[in-house]
């Protein structure tokens, strides 16, 4: 696990809001606090949808709303006038893109191992902090798969031009 702060705030949220950046996230869940506090769970509810629409959205391989179906909404409630008090997001990284990863890094554990790889990010006090994260179905002293993903999330910020410094 790391953490690290956004230099560029304005930079960030344009990423984050207006452009595809993080689309491909799963969302756990998230907060969004303005005039009120906005409070949001991530997990899919396929039955809301007919057998027709659970197939062609893809839902019985996702529990968690991709952060492209959630963030049209998110920027209603933080677009305005009025920067908001503060937001949570919990992001998750999609089961593909997590076995991308176990490949790549030749990792000992399965896609079954992994409950999630999870991006955090906060904004408080005109400050952003994202912190990365890892829940396994099984416990391990192995931290392989933790350090793999804390330089992925780096790399990941450094090719969109985020620039950051480690907490």
């Amino acid at each position: 696990m790391i953490s690290f702060q956004m230099e560029d705030v304005k930079a960030f949220m344009n990423r984050l809001l207006l452009s595809r950046t993080f689309d491909a996230f799963h969302v756990v869940e998230g907060s969004i606090i303005t005039y009120s506090t906005f409070h949001f769970d991530g997990h899919l509810h396929p039955d809301y949808y007919t057998k027709e629409e659970q197939e062609a959205l893809g839902l019985s391989a996702r529990r968690f709303a991709r952060w492209q179906e959630l963030k049209p909404f998110c920027l209603e409630l933080i677009k305005g006038k009025r920067t908001p008090l503060g937001f949570r997001f919990t992001f998750q990284l999609s089961p593909e893109n997590t076995e991308k990863l176990l490949n790549q890094t030749a990792s000992p554990f399965s896609v079954g191992d992994v409950n999630g790889l999870a991006l955090n990010i906060r904004y408080e006090e005109g400050n952003i902090i994202c912190t990365t994260a890892l829940s396994l179905n099984l416990f391990t002293m192995d931290k392989s798969l933790e350090h793999a993903w804390d330089q992925m999330v780096q790399r990941f910020f450094l090719t969109q031009d985020l620039a950051f410094h480690l907490l």
